[in-house]
């Protein structure tokens, strides 16, 4: 659909309501159609920047790992128990248990 270019029409200033050129009224960015005297730009702050949201997770997380625990029974070097996870594996070392009981007195009466 075409329109007329309006260069001999007339019209109203949204504001101020003096009569000018249709040509000479400039659109605002509220839709209003003024004279170039009320004319009023957009104000900077009507745009305010743009913030992304913060971050909450991570991209590409990894879990974390169950190491190998060995467990030391008794002096350090007389038996290690290895473990993978919860499953124990094979003694690598026989167990050695040695207990001394001293002198027992037992007196009734």
């Amino acid at each position: 659909m075409t329109f007329a270019s309006g260069k001999f029409a007339l019209a109203i200033c949204d504001r101020c309501g003096q009569q000018y050129k249709y040509l000479e009224l400039q659109q605002e960015w509220n839709g209003l159609f003024t004279c170039p005297e009320c004319y009023e730009p957009k104000h900077p702050q009507l745009d305010p920047p743009y913030h992304p949201a913060d971050p909450i997770a991570l991209q590409d997380p990894r879990p974390a790992r169950k190491e190998p625990v060995t467990v030391y029974v008794g002096a350090p070097g007389d038996s290690a128990f290895e473990s993978n996870g919860m499953q124990p594996s094979t003694e690598t070392k026989k167990l050695i248990i040695t207990t001394k009981v001293g002198n027992v007195t037992v007196s009734t009466s």
